[in-house]
């Protein structure tokens, strides 16, 4: 009886303080069941102590009749209960099935409710987790997982479109894989700072595509720790930045050009200003001393010390006649000019006053080349250049004047000033003279810049020459190395009535390189990245090389079908390099390219006759052109 009463007590207690007693019918009955059963079992007691009192020895109890009765009502009032309670439990479906523990339809309720949303979360997490996974896939950025020792364990479809390696290529394999010599020092510095705990940081790098292109990447990269802060993995987040370097490299080089012009500009207003002025002045002089010199003819001491006033004169009116052409302030005549011509004019002058220690060549054009310009200022041109080039050559060399036509595209970035795309005359002034420094050449058009000494020049020679081109709505362009010589190129529009034959006419697109392997040797990074870009798109498979050292370890790993490489490079020339690789394959096509023109480098003999070159500037379809004659139609790829 005590039990059962405890039982109903610990049902009734928690379901009243739970506010149930009314709406928890099962939990209710429950309870009443207990209840009637404790009674019940009081009834028992009561009716078990009257029939022990009844043995023989005992006088019967009074009344035990009433208390039969009552325990009998008692127990019809249990039953009663009982079926009450089945017919909830069967109401509610719960409690039916084996093994089953009891609860309450509330309970029940809370629990299902409970249950929905936790399938709702694995739900909600399942499709997060997909989505994830589809961003990371997709990502235009390469994803990859290393592990602590530099081990590729995750790889993106962003990695193998920049990388250009399947998953199952890379996966297992180390991450030097993707880097040269200097990347692979990076990659390593980069572990070694993970594992110290270092959190993330960016960096940016060269790396090596499957086809061997080089490619400009930045990265992100973040430690994978685990519960217990260590390092078990690397996660890196890869951006190709190649063009985006090209664009900012290009919208330097823009931005410069851009500036130098406004400062040539600047400074020829500001020359001008004082030539109009000083011619002024220089007139006052020289009448005065013309008055003075007409007055004093019976002193001839006199006559002397005027005279040598008169050419200081004469050398200050000759210095701001310059100036004048500089600014454009001067009258000119224009008239048609055969290049051919004049180059041979200033050939016959300069042979016979330049020295006996300088050779000096002229290379015409093939055909006639005429330009609308005033002949005067063409011959100036040709005169300050070669005359310059021969000051920089005490110790003898040579000097070449050419005369051809030159196609641009209109992005040449070392044009002043720029010129649209279209076929242009071109003069070309090379000596193998002591060269400038980049520095140097940035300079030279300036007003009054000179590096001779002092008393040497006036600094108005190439600002001279600048302004005649700019004038003549040309545009003029050096390349210049030190030790080696420098090359001046002018770029001068064809006279409408020109008869030159000389423009080379290409129909339809240049052919496409199917694959074949190009090695392309280039110490400039920026040059070289742009004629990968300009082969690749024709369709070649391109791999390139910094100096001569690197291009053989290329060649001896991969081959090519033609090498690519510039003339003059450090440490080992083009030739030298091309030299060595015909040893092992002597049926290798070689194309040269160099800034200088091939009249200066034929003469010079750095160059033999015959061999394929081009000269830089370039256009896109210039080298594909070029590439294409160069290589065999019937070579096999490599």
């Amino acid at each position: 009886m005590v039990a059962y009463t405890a039982i109903m007590v610990s049902i009734v207690v928690p379901v009243h303080r739970a506010g149930q007693m009314w709406s928890n019918k099962l939990a209710t009955a429950t309870a009443m069941i207990f209840f009637s059963c404790a009674v019940g079992h009081g009834f028992h007691a009561v009716m078990g102590y009257r029939t022990l009192a009844t043995f023989p020895g005992h006088h019967p109890h009074p009344g035990g009749l009433g208390w039969s009765w009552g325990s009998a009502i008692w127990d019809a009032c249990t039953a009663a209960v009982g079926v009450y309670y089945w017919s909830l439990r069967r109401g509610y479906g719960v409690l039916l099935q084996k093994g089953a523990i009891y609860v309450d339809p509330w309970g029940q309720m809370r629990l299902e409710q409970a249950d929905a949303r936790e399938r709702a979360a694995r739900d909600l997490a399942e499709a997060h987790q997909a989505t994830l996974a589809t961003i990371v896939e997709d990502s235009a950025d390469a994803i990859i997982g290393l592990t602590p020792d530099g081990t590729i364990n995750a790889w993106n479809g962003g990695a193998e479109r920049i990388f250009g390696y399947t998953a199952a290529e890379v996966l297992a394999r180390p991450a030097t894989v993707l880097a040269d010599e200097v990347g692979a020092g990076q990659q390593a510095d980069m572990l070694t700072r993970m594992r110290a705990g270092e959190g993330s940081f960016s960096y940016e790098g060269r790396r090596i595509r499957k086809d061997g292109r080089p490619i400009e990447v930045a990265f992100t990269v973040t430690p994978v720790t685990d519960a217990g802060g260590t390092v078990i993995g690397v996660s890196v987040i890869g951006r190709d930045v190649s063009a985006a370097k090209e664009a900012a490299e290009r919208q330097r080089a823009v931005q410069e050009r851009s500036d130098q012009a406004k400062r040539m500009e600047s400074l020829g207003n500001l020359a001008g200003g004082v030539a109009h002025d000083f011619n002024n002045i220089l007139a006052i002089i020289a009448n005065y001393t013309d008055f003075v010199i007409d007055e004093t003819r019976d002193r001839p001491d006199v006559q002397a010390d005027l005279a040598h006033v008169r050419t200081a004169v004469e050398r200050a009116t000759s210095l701001t006649r310059q100036l004048l052409t500089f600014t454009r302030g001067d009258a000119i005549q224009l008239r048609d000019v055969d290049l051919n011509a004049a180059i041979a004019e200033v050939h016959a002058v300069l042979e016979r006053t330049i020295g006996e220690h300088i050779t000096l060549i002229a290379v015409p054009a093939p055909t006639p080349l005429t330009v609308h310009a005033d002949p005067g200022q063409i011959h100036q041109i040709l005169l300050n250049l070669a005359i310059n080039a021969r000051d920089a050559m005490p110790d003898g060399g040579t000097i070449v004047l050419e005369a051809n036509v030159a196609t641009l595209d209109g992005d040449e970035l070392n044009m002043q000033p720029p010129l649209p795309a279209g076929t242009y005359a071109r003069l070309l002034v090379s000596d193998t003279g002591e060269g400038m420094t980049a520095e140097t050449a940035a300079r030279i058009f300036e007003p009054f810049f000179t590096t001779k000494p002092r008393g040497s020049g006036t600094g108005l020679g190439l600002a001279t020459v600048y302004g005649i081109v700019a004038e003549s709505n040309g545009s003029i362009n050096v390349y210049s190395e030190l030790g080696v010589g420098t090359t001046f190129r002018i770029y001068l529009p064809i006279a409408a009535t020109s008869r030159s034959t000389a423009v080379v006419h290409r129909s339809g697109s240049p052919p496409r390189g199917d694959g074949r392997t190009v090695l392309v040797v280039e110490d400039e990074v920026a040059l070289a990245r742009i004629i990968t870009r300009i082969l690749t798109g024709g369709g070649y498979h391109v791999r390139t090389a910094g100096n001569g050292a690197e291009a053989l370890r290329t060649f001896h790993e991969y081959g090519c079908d033609l090498l690519l490489t510039d003339v003059i490079m450090p440490e080992m020339t083009g030739p030298k390099l091309a030299a060595l690789i015909l040893r092992e394959r002597p049926d290798l096509p070689v194309l040269y390219m160099s800034g200088y023109s091939n009249g200066l480098l034929g003469t010079t003999h750095v160059l033999d006759d015959g061999i394929a070159f081009i000269e830089k500037p370039f256009t896109g379809d210039d080298l594909l052109h070029k590439v294409f004659a160069t290589m065999p139609h019937d070579i096999c790829h490599g």
